[in-house]
């Protein structure tokens, strides 16, 4: 009996398809040249990015770079189908930590590795993205679309990416010129961001036994609208801030919460008293402790509780300060003054 030649194998049987990838980049090209400026040389299509940047008034340029990913928030993008919002998360967790640095923001670096490629949810993914940027005053010069089949389970992804500015040397905010008696502003958030997404969801699914279509009590909208909330990109606030304040520390509140995240910028010898009751806190984060019983201490530790960055200032800069973030459409609130230290600890929540 003749052995019959056997079919020849492609890529595309291994689960790796390069025609869906060249669609799904077609669908993107679009939002993401809309980020470019003069600045970005080249557009989609080399082994990298290209990009000049203005350094003109900066006496010692110093680049600026941060990388994070979303998180478990992605497993809410999963189960909703909604792919649109997750790309902006993206951005403002990278952007956010080199704003607090007094960075200008340049350019945006996006990594998606999916089990399958589906150009129509990949391609939103990556507007979102693309919108990021926008928000953030970024370009998005590059990045990689990755089939990983044999990683991932059917449906999923994961997401990472990478931001890159510039600062002038001596305008570093690094907290080092904090003082006695300085105040803390603290700026609202849009609700969890995309911190402590792995308790949120135990807390509001499990818990709590709500499903996502539900309305999530206090919030007035349902359980995924709440939780596939962006995170606040907060480019605007900071860059307007440090033109019209003496901001002499900043602390992005991610995971960590407030006492991790502004003792960060607390030099040492000093502590930050924080008064807890001085901002809003979101509903969102009364019912996940209370739904869970979730420990005073933990959730700050966790959440951002409703403030999304701390900027330390002047007492004389922080009426200032707060008008500038309502001008700019977000309430800010004094939430905690600079003493010196009487311990180890640099922040203490005042209750």
């Amino acid at each position: 009996m003749r052995n019959e030649p056997r079919p020849s194998v492609t890529y595309a049987h291994s689960g790796v398809s390069f025609d869906a990838a060249e669609e799904t980049i077609r669908r993107f090209r679009a939002a993401v040249e809309a980020t470019h400026g003069p600045e970005v040389l080249g557009g989609i299509g080399h082994f990298g990015g290209l990009f000049r940047p203005d350094l003109t008034g900066m006496a010692d340029p110093v680049l600026v770079s941060g990388a994070d990913g979303v998180g478990t928030k992605l497993r809410i993008a999963f189960a909703t189908g909604i792919h649109d919002t997750v790309g902006i998360d993206l951005v403002a967790m990278s952007v956010n930590d080199i704003l607090m640095l007094g960075a200008r923001p340049l350019f945006f670096l996006d990594y998606l590795a999916v089990a399958r490629v589906t150009p129509e949810r990949d391609s939103r993914i990556v507007a979102g993205v693309a919108e990021g940027c926008r928000r953030a005053e970024c370009a998005l010069i590059g990045g990689e679309l990755a089939e990983l089949g044999d990683l991932y389970h059917e449906d999923e992804y994961d997401l990472a990416g990478f931001a890159v500015g510039v600062v002038d040397r001596a305008r570093i905010v690094d907290g080092s010129k904090t003082a006695v008696g300085d105040v803390l502003v603290g700026a609202e958030s849009s609700g969890l961001h995309s911190n402590g997404y792995s308790l949120a969801r135990r807390a509001v699914l499990g818990h709590a036994g709500l499903r996502l279509d539900d309305e999530l009590p206090g919030c007035g909208r349902s359980v995924a609208e709440e939780m596939l909330e962006p995170t606040t990109i907060y480019t605007r606030h900071i860059r307007t801030l440090l033109q019209q304040v003496d901001v002499r520390g900043l602390a992005n509140i991610t995971g960590g919460g407030i006492v991790d995240n502004v003792a960060r910028a607390i030099p040492d010898g000093l502590c930050a008293e924080v008064q807890v009751g001085s901002w809003p806190v979101h509903p969102v984060f009364t019912f996940i402790q209370r739904s869970a019983k979730v420990e005073f201490e933990e959730m700050h530790r966790v959440f951002n509780m409703g403030v999304g960055f701390v900027a330390t200032v002047p007492e004389s800069g922080a009426d200032r300060a707060i008008e500038t973030c309502a001008e700019l459409g977000t309430r800010a609130y004094r939430i905690g003054v600079v003493r010196e230290a009487t311990s180890p600890r640099k922040v203490e929540l005042l209750r």
